[in-house]
């Protein structure tokens, strides 16, 4: 069903929780509030924002080699303290992220972060394959709202949908890990290299050699 933009923003406001999550939430509980608060504090997505604001200045910086060294990541990693740091869970995590920025290749850690003049583009595009598509104007605009969704999808890595279980963002996953591990954790920020980057080369499939490594 649709979700009214209204409803979406009453529940981030009653929960924390972020406006991606609201938005399944209520879509999950047909537009129930109640029901959809509910079910973010089942995903421990509620308690997650609570904790979203304390400080972490923590952490890892992990890295994945891509075998035969053809793709490099460095991501770091905070937490709020350098106990949970050591833990096996946070470093699992760590892992997680470094190989999948490996193999979808994200261009920015959140939708914040990309520049106008991209998003502006992006739009023009969006609107030029509308129209091209013989929609009608008035309701083009409309339409590239909706699909610039899917930009960010592509390109942020928190909304981008976890290599190792699609079902679940990558935003998801780093609330699941905050409601277990009990502490506020971000991902700051990352470097992908690819070998051979802007040349000439063949192209291959990295998701699918990097969960060939991960199943070995």
């Amino acid at each position: 069903m649709a979700v009214d933009a209204k409803a979406v923003k009453e529940l981030r406001e009653k929960t924390g929780a972020g406006m991606l999550d609201c938005k399944k939430a209520l879509e999950e509980a047909n537009g129930d509030l109640t029901k959809a608060a509910e079910l973010l504090r089942e995903k421990g997505l509620a308690a997650a924002a609570n904790k979203a604001g304390r400080i972490a200045t923590e952490g890892v910086v992990e890295s994945y080699i891509h075998a035969g060294g053809r793709i490099g990541v460095l991501v770091e990693i905070n937490c709020e303290t350098d106990f949970v740091a050591k833990t096996d869970q946070f470093k699992d995590f760590a892992r997680d992220v470094a190989m999948h920025i490996a193999a979808l290749s994200p261009l920015y850690v959140r939708r914040e972060e990309v520049p106008n003049d991209a998003i502006e583009k992006e739009k023009e595009i969006l609107k030029a394959q509308a129209l091209n598509e013989g929609k009608p104007e008035k309701i083009v605009e409309k339409m590239v709202e909706g699909r610039i969704g899917k930009y960010y999808e592509e390109y942020c890595l928190l909304e981008q949908s976890f290599v190792k279980d699609p079902d679940k963002t990558i935003s998801q996953l780093l609330n699941e890990k905050i409601s277990t591990i009990g502490e506020n954790i971000s991902i700051r920020r990352f470097v992908r290299y690819e070998l051979g980057e802007g040349l000439e080369k063949k192209v291959d499939n990295f998701v699918e050699e990097v969960m060939s490594q991960v199943k070995r």
